[in-house]
């Protein structure tokens, strides 16, 4: 009996955190409030994007496509937003003197972009490094936000050779949204690598109503 009250209670609980989490798709995002400091307004954005400081200037930078579909796995996501922000090549956040809001603590690299009808989107910059210091693997963060929804992150992208990326490490890895694991290919003057993001996936409290928009 005791056994079955607690069960009990315990889906009570997790359906009343799930309620609270469906506003988020996913629960709380510290820094999803970055996605609205785009200085175009979101409905305008592009499916393309160069990130600040990249430059083939004595260097290769990353060409990084991508196809973002509903949950159920089929369906291109139209409209769906990415904040996206990383390191410098040293693993430092760089930031401007008269940095305002996230940018603070974001930096200065970081883009936003929407996909197309048929939820493509590309992105150029130069590969990050990881924290000095640190044996945390170098990675891009991204947060999504679909049509209707507040904003919430997905796994970060990762780079498939980076010695950082332990088999631990993959181990522990969400897969929100999908695997975030790049496979560069050198192309000559860049590296290039796609991304199939899965929207809602591995996110826990989904909104089932989110599959029809």
């Amino acid at each position: 009996m005791k056994k079955l009250l607690f069960n009990v209670a315990a889906l009570l609980v997790a359906g009343l955190l799930c309620s609270s989490a469906e506003r988020w798709g996913g629960g709380p995002c510290e820094g999803c409030e970055a996605l609205f400091e785009s200085p175009v307004p979101l409905d305008q954005l592009s499916e393309l994007l160069r990130m600040p400081e990249t430059t083939w200037e004595g260097k290769k930078p990353l060409g990084i496509h991508g196809n973002v579909y509903k949950s159920d796995g089929k369906t291109p996501a139209a409209n769906v937003v990415l904040y996206l922000y990383q390191t410098n090549e040293k693993g430092i956040y760089p930031k401007k003197g008269d940095a305002k809001g996230w940018a603070k603590h974001h930096g200065y690299i970081r883009g936003w972009l929407k996909t197309t009808h048929t939820g493509f989107f590309k992105f150029v910059t130069l590969r990050p490094g990881s924290y000095p210091g640190s044996t945390e693997p170098a990675h891009i963060h991204v947060i999504v936000k679909e049509p209707g929804m507040d904003p919430y992150f997905i796994d970060d992208f990762l780079f498939d050779d980076d010695p950082l990326l332990t088999a631990s490490r993959r181990q522990k890895l969400e897969n929100r949204g999908g695997s975030g694991i790049l496979k560069l290919q050198d192309v000559g003057n860049m590296y290039k690598a796609g991304r199939r993001i899965v929207l809602g996936q591995n996110i826990s409290c989904y909104p089932s109503k989110a599959a029809a928009r």
